[in-house]
């Protein structure tokens, strides 16, 4: 009985190891068919556009469009004042020499001011000449005043110093009173004594009192004399010396203040004299000016060549810069500086450009640049930034004042080539060589970095990468890709990246993954030969 038991126990054993390893293989087999699920369903069934990781040369440059003008010219401009019409102008195209008529300008205008000048110069040369002779009997009457003023002095000078003078009319007028009255007092005293005489005799009876009485008279007669003679005397030296004094050094001072005012009457009237001559002068030489100036502008009213050289019209050469233009033709306005006609003085030619704000710091004078011509197609012709405008075009802001353009000249060594033709310039900023580039869409920016969504097994994964330059194309890749992955070329915009968080302070809504912006927005170009 102890056979059969052992017997039986074997098989229950191996029973016991069979299902438990069945089990094992079974889990397996299905997380085996759910990983192969989940990898058709993530990765294989995405059908959005995708485009690979590359890597080759890449070219970052800047381009846009413009037109050619040859790099030394003559240029006619019109230098008639106002705007005036055109009655000729040479054909477009033509060969000219030096001294060849080129415009015509209308000049009747000009004409009829230039008469009404030629009035006005008369007209000043008269006031002219009248202000000249006004000015010379001026000077000459003032000195005839001022001279009779200067006599006018020495005589009253000469009338006090002749009065009060040591020999003067005063001592002489004294001497001669105070001699009368030494005479007075001899005749009285003479008279006295033949009265004295008289009566003595009288009363001796010599003499009859008739005789007495005449030799009293005399004597009292006398006596007046000396008192009148004494009076002059006090009158003189009281009353007549000072008053005649006084009005002698009044009549010097006057003079001299006469003297004075005449002096500036004088100059005053000399300044005024010469002033109104002097404007006078001034009005004839800028009537005279503005006629030559007239004359001026009728000769040129006629523009001849200043070389010899090719016509080339304003309009038509600068077509592609500045846009649509009404050509060149007789019955057209034009304005003062505005240019006319270009005179190609070499083979040499300049591609005129305008580079938009956004690619002003990448660009410097002295990069190179590969320029292509619509008229010339298949050819690429190398060039030089020779200039880049300090400011930017005031007639593009004032078309439109959100764009600001700055205008670049491009030298280009071309013999074959002429004003006007439109022209499409590649300024070359960097050559990257055996780098890593995706195309510029599939990168977004969020929070400050950048990713891009790569097409994984699990589906697309977000991924933070590092970038470099962009041509508008693509965009150069430094870190965070691999050559031969997959990208997406529409990111999805609606979800968080995975693993990341917007910052504390984003407001609700905000801090969604965007499109990478590129670094420029003008028109770039780009060497990705190998990245198709």
């Amino acid at each position: 009985m102890s056979k059969p038991t052992n017997a039986q126990e074997k098989p229950s054993r191996s029973g016991q190891l069979f299902w438990p390893a069945l089990i094992v293989i079974a889990i397996l087999g299905v997380g085996a068919l759910i990983a192969t699920w989940l990898a058709s369903d993530g990765g294989a069934t995405y059908s959005g556009p995708t485009a690979e990781v590359r890597r080759g040369d890449l070219t970052i440059s800047v381009t846009e469009s413009g037109s050619l003008r040859n790099r030394d010219q003559e240029i006619v401009t019109n230098r008639v004042e106002g705007r005036t019409t055109i009655l000729w102008i040479i054909e477009e195209g033509q060969f000219v020499e030096e001294g060849d008529l080129l415009v015509e300008l209308d000049s009747s205008d000009l004409e009829d001011r230039l008469i009404e000048r030629e009035i006005s110069v008369q007209n000043a040369e008269a006031d002219y000449i009248r202000a000249e002779q006004e000015l010379k009997v001026t000077e000459s009457r003032t000195q005839s005043e001022i001279a009779e003023a200067e006599l006018a002095l020495r005589f009253a000078i000469l009338d006090r110093d002749k009065y009060l003078g040591d020999d003067g009319e005063y001592a002489q007028e004294k001497d001669r009173l105070q001699s009368n009255i030494r005479l007075a007092e001899e005749e009285l005293n003479r008279a006295e004594q033949e009265f004295e005489d008289s009566r003595e005799l009288h009363r001796r009876g010599f003499i009859t009192p008739l005789e007495m009485e005449r030799d009293r008279l005399a004597y009292e007669r006398a006596q007046v004399d000396l008192r009148i003679a004494e009076g002059n005397l006090r009158l003189l030296e009281a009353y007549t010396h000072e008053r005649q004094r006084q009005q002698l050094e009044s009549d010097v001072v006057q003079a001299r203040e006469s003297l004075e005012r005449t002096r500036m009457r004088a100059e005053a009237d000399i300044v005024q004299a010469r002033a109104n001559y002097s404007a006078r002068r001034q009005e004839l030489q800028r009537q005279r000016q503005q006629l030559a100036r007239l004359e001026q502008q009728i000769d040129m009213c006629t523009i001849y060549s200043p070389s010899a050289g090719m016509v080339v019209y304003e309009t038509s050469a600068n077509t592609g810069r500045r846009g649509s233009q009404e050509p060149l033709e007789a019955g057209q306005e034009v304005r003062e500086r505005q240019e006319l006609i270009y005179l190609p003085a070499s083979q040499g030619m300049i591609a005129e450009i305008s580079v938009h704000e956004s690619s002003l710091d990448r660009i410097e004078v002295g990069m190179p640049a590969r320029v292509t011509v619509d008229a010339r197609p298949g050819r690429v012709y190398e060039g030089t930034v020779r200039r880049i405008a300090p400011m930017p075009d005031a007639q593009s802001i004032w078309l439109n004042p959100d764009l600001t353009v700055y205008n670049t000249h491009i030298e280009v060594d071309a013999n074959d080539l002429r004003t006007g033709m439109s022209c499409r310039a590649e300024i070359v900023v960097d050559e990257l060589e055996d780098v890593l580039y995706v195309p510029l869409q599939s990168v977004i920016r969020y929070d400050g970095r950048h990713y891009a969504y790569v097409l994984t097994p699990r589906g697309p994964q977000p991924r933070r990468v590092e970038i470099g330059l962009d041509n508008n194309r693509v965009v150069h890749v430094r870190s965070g890709l691999d050559e031969g992955e997959v990208v997406l070329l529409a990111p999805p915009l609606h979800e968080r990246l995975e693993g990341e968080e917007p910052p504390a302070d984003t407001p609700a809504g905000e801090g969604m993954p965007e499109p990478v912006q590129p670094e420029t927005t003008t028109s770039l170009s780009a060497d990705t030969s190998g990245a198709s």
